[in-house]
This record gives C-alpha cells, sequence and structure tokens, in this order.
C-alpha cells in the first residue's frame, strides 16, 4: 500500500463505518443529560475517539505478533460488547426509574438534585470508557484489514479514524441534546434500551454476519 487517495480515502470511510456505534451511543448519552457542557461533550467523543484509534493499532499488532492467539480471541468479541452494552443500559433504566420521585419527573433543570444525581452516575468515567470499548472492539478486526500497512502508515490510518470518530460523535452529542430536551423524563429510559439493543446488533452482527 502507497501514501495515495487510496489510502486515505480509505481511512476515512473506516473510520465512518466504524463510528457508527459510537455515534448512536454519543446520541444516548446527550439524552441522558441534554444539558451536557462543552467540555463534557469533547470528553465523550474524546473517549470513544482514543479507542477508535487504539483498538486498530492492537488489531495490528496482534496480525504481526500473535495472529493465531489473536483469530481465536475474535469469536468473543460479540459476546463482550453485548455484555458491556446491556449492562451499562439496564443501569441506565433502573437508576433511571429510582430516580424518579413524586417530586422529581426527570425535569433536568439545572438545580435539580434528582437529575443530576441520576447523570452523573450514568455518565461517569468509568461508564464512558466501558462505552467506549464496547463500541470499538470490534475494530480489532480492522488489524487484519490493514495488515499490509507498515507501522506509520498504520498509526496514521488509525488517528484518521479517531479524528472522524471525534467528529461523528460531536455531532451525535448535538442531535441527542436537542432530542432530549424535548423528552425529558423518557429519555434516559429509551436511551438505555438503545444501548441494549446496539449491543444485540453488534452481538448479531459480529455471530451470523
Amino acid at each position: 500500500m502507497d501514501w495515495n487517495f487510496i489510502f486515505f480515502a480509505n481511512s476515512v470511510l473506516l473510520g465512518a463505518g466504524l463510528a457508527m456505534d459510537a455515534f448512536s451511543v454519543s446520541i444516548v448519552n446527550a439524552l441522558a443529560e441534554p444539558g451536557m457542557s462543552r467540555a463534557k461533550r469533547c470528553l465523550v467523543a474524546g473517549v470513544y475517539a482514543f479507542f477508535q484509534f487504539a483498538m486498530p493499532m492492537i488489531g495490528w499488532l496482534c496480525v504481526h505478533t500473535v495472529a493465531e492467539k489473536f483469530t481465536a480471541f475474535q469469536k468473543f468479541i460479540p459476546w463482550i460488547a453485548l455484555a458491556l452494552l446491556a449492562y451499562i443500559g439496564a443501569k441506565m433504566i433502573v437508576e433511571s426509574l429510582r430516580g424518579q420521585s413524586e417530586e422529581c419527573k426527570g425535569c433536568q433543570k439545572s438545580d435539580c438534585k434528582n437529575c443530576a444525581a441520576r447523570t452523573t452516575s450514568v455518565l461517569a468515567f468509568g461508564a464512558l470508557l466501558l462505552q467506549g470499548i464496547a463500541t470499538s472492539i470490534d475494530a480489532l478486526s480492522v488489524g487484519f484489514a490493514t495488515a499490509e500497512y507498515n507501522a506509520l502508515m498504520a498509526l496514521v490510518s488509525s488517528l484518521i479514524i479517531a479524528l472522524v470518530t471525534f467528529a461523528i460523535c460531536m455531532a451525535g452529542l448535538l442531535i441527542g441534546r436537542a432530542a432530549g430536551k424535548r423528552l425529558s423524563d423518557k429519555a434516559q429510559i429509551l436511551g438505555g434500551a438503545i444501548l441494549i439493543f446496539i449491543g444485540l446488533e453488534i452481538f448479531v452482527r459480529g455471530v451470523f454476519f
């Protein structure tokens, strides 16, 4: 593979394809916290971009070092993604139902302690890391697609994938923010259900296709 237009176009298209799950989860996070600050939106998109950068590089390294063991591990990828997203989605739904007291129905007001507690627990950094892993773990397989690249090309391709992911996730956060303000108390429950659906979609795609 040479440094040409096809290389960069493939990297951009690969990034767009890999970012779709992270895009959907970005919408979910903004649904759960429509008042999310710009700094936090950058953090969320940055976490997903980091994992979308790291996974293809790890996959490339595995192909060039422990290809046989890596191939055996691939069959567990859909199961891991399903388990992580189903856990986060179910936790999101349960916490939303528990948090909505008689005084608070998910009003999302800036001074509402119930809403603040729910969104903080759901969108904590630990949860973002799990989401980042779950939505990017299938990108490990990109290592096979980029096996012919040298180390520098694999690095540049992964960086392009990360930049594309960041831009797409920022768009998803803005879309989710607008929708979340309209859905109010239903947003977090809907978001949890969407996360579970995404996990099932990754599982079905990885196991049956």
